[in-house]
């Protein structure tokens, strides 16, 4: 396999420290389009070099190191409350698991792979922006107790954190299922703790969020209009994985 281009795959696929370029480039983007359409085609990148240096992976050192990386970041979600950094984090986390799927899939497979782990850190940039506008900041612990005001955003937040927490029906939990049918015991360990790590730093962020008692400034609950094309669009995701996977 040629080490150069695996190395720079490394940017793509982020193995840390090389992941601080995404996460750097995704933080200086302010236009919400430009962020999703970032985290959508970056990892893609990642798999055509991947590709390009021949599949399947079968360097070891790369495998511990993306494993390694998945697990750093889903431990650093649980210090993080800005919604903008917890999205970046959990997509660095996702995508460094695409060197544990790269030992037995094409790059066909790592397409889709990668991008059902992208929808979850998307759909939580555009969440970030209707807090943003309502509050100043997407911050858990700037406003508590969302869901008794604002019922229409909290019932989407929710829904969102739950698909980045992998739960099933949501893309990431058929993308981790598959990962884990065809891999050892050895590699299915870390990427079984990085999955817990993404479910309690979720359930924190809920707690900051949408749970407890009311606090904060007092805001416009989301239009219902909006309201329905974000369910429309995540039903959509979800149809559409479903039918990819065959579930």
């Amino acid at each position: 396999m040629n080490s150069l281009l695996l190395l720079m795959a490394g940017f793509f696929l982020p193995l840390f420290p090389l992941s601080i370029v995404f996460n750097a480039l995704l933080s200086r983007l302010c236009h919400p389009v430009l962020r999703v359409m970032l985290i959508l085609v970056w990892p893609q990148i990642g798999v055509l070099l991947l590709a390009a240096s021949g599949l399947p992976l079968s360097s070891d050192f790369f495998l511990g190191w993306g494993l390694l990386t998945a697990l750093f970041y889903a431990w650093r979600l649980l210090t993080v409350r800005d919604l903008g950094q917890w999205a970046a984090m959990l997509a660095t986390s996702a995508w460094a698991m695409t060197w544990a799927a790269a030992t037995a899939n094409d790059s066909h497979s790592l397409h889709a792979f990668v991008l059902w782990l992208s929808v979850a850190p998307a759909l939580l940039i555009l969440i970030g922006v209707a807090l943003k506008k309502r509050f100043g900041a997407a911050y858990a612990g700037l406003v508590l107790g969302l869901a008794r005001d604002l019922p229409r955003l909290s019932a989407l937040i929710v829904i969102v954190v739950l698909a980045a927490m992998a739960l099933p029906l949501f893309p990431a939990f058929f993308a981790l299922l598959q990962l884990l049918m065809h891999t050892s015991i050895g590699v299915a360990i870390p990427v079984l703790l990085t999955w817990l790590l993404w479910s309690w730093s979720g359930t924190r962020l809920l707690n900051g969020l949408v749970f407890g008692p009311r606090s904060g400034a007092i805001a416009d609950d989301l239009d219902l209009r909006l309201t329905w094309a974000f369910t429309g669009l995540i039903a959509a995701i979800v149809l559409l994985n479903l039918i990819w996977t065959g579930a």
